[in-house]
């Protein structure tokens, strides 16, 4: 059986090792800034305390643009891409996930 390598991220001066098949890394990579740029700017409003809440937030906030995508904003955009958004929020929730674990911990 063949293992999926990971690649590691960095989103809010923490680091993440995700699984990424080596042809969607530069994605991925893509990806993990806009959630850190996301959750940064939310921080910096100072109105959301504690890291879940900003992630969760911005989680909200990405979601949005998603569904407006899909809405009929820009549907020429996303023809084929359907998986590929699928893949990305399922890192995206794995990479929030191991967040919440570290913050238990």
């Amino acid at each position: 059986m063949t293992r999926t390598p990971t690649i590691s991220v960095e989103i809010l001066d923490k680091e993440y090792q995700v699984a990424c098949p080596p042809d969607q890394e530069r994605e991925l990579a893509a990806a993990a800034h806009h959630l850190d740029q996301q959750m940064r700017d939310i921080r910096a409003t100072g109105k959301v305390i504690g890291l879940e809440r900003v992630a969760i937030m911005a989680a909200l906030n990405l979601s949005h643009e998603v569904l407006g995508l899909k809405g009929g904003e820009a549907p020429a955009q996303l023809d084929g891409h359907e998986d590929r958004i699928k893949a990305v929020t399922s890192q995206l929730d794995e990479a929030l996930y191991q967040l919440r674990q570290l913050e238990i911990n």
